[in-house]
């Protein structure tokens, strides 16, 4: 590997870490994201626990079917299941989680779908039913916004082929 090979920061759940809402993990087996483990090219985050909350935790949801991006400007609240908002919270853990993916020059990152704060390609509606919408959590908004690459499982080819073509610092 190269000294400048690029860093990955990815969601301490797929790595195998229990810090999901309900205290599980959502590992994901992947010989790609193996390699970059044994090469030192991956920075673990949970946004969540970043922001000090407990593990296990009661689910939250972005209400009103809006999105990270929305959280970030005030105009949607993160809301927990008995109508708690922990806007604040979340919106904490992805700035704590976008200044690690910066000390360590992480230009891509992957997190899992679904959270209020990872969510990638869907997240859900609020409604504490189980229905998903397209859109992203607070964190992976957060990151975009500082030109940092999300993928979602799902597109680990395509990150894959980025993390092998990439240069290392990109100043």
């Amino acid at each position: 590997m190269p000294a400048d090979a690029p860093k990955l920061l990815v969601s301490a759940c797929l790595l195998g870490r229990p810090v999901r809402y309900d205290g599980a993990a959502k590992t994901l087996q992947d010989d790609c994201l193996a390699r970059w483990v044994a090469e030192g090219r991956v920075v673990a985050a949970c946004p969540e626990v970043m922001a000090g909350l407990p593990i296990p935790r009661p689910p939250a949801e972005i209400a009103a079917a809006q999105s990270g991006a929305a959280v970030l400007r005030g105009t949607a609240r993160i809301i927990e299941a008995d109508g708690s908002d922990v806007s604040d919270k979340y919106i904490h853990g992805a700035q704590t989680a976008l200044e690690l993916a910066l000390a360590h020059g992480c230009r891509f990152a992957l997190l899992t779908d679904g959270s209020p704060s990872c969510g990638v390609t869907f997240i859900y509606d609020g409604t504490f039913e189980g229905r998903r919408h397209a859109g992203d959590g607070v964190t992976t908004a957060l990151l975009r916004q500082h030109d940092i690459q999300v993928f979602s499982p799902s597109a680990i080819a395509v990150l894959a082929h980025l993390m092998d073509q990439a240069p290392g610092d990109p100043a």
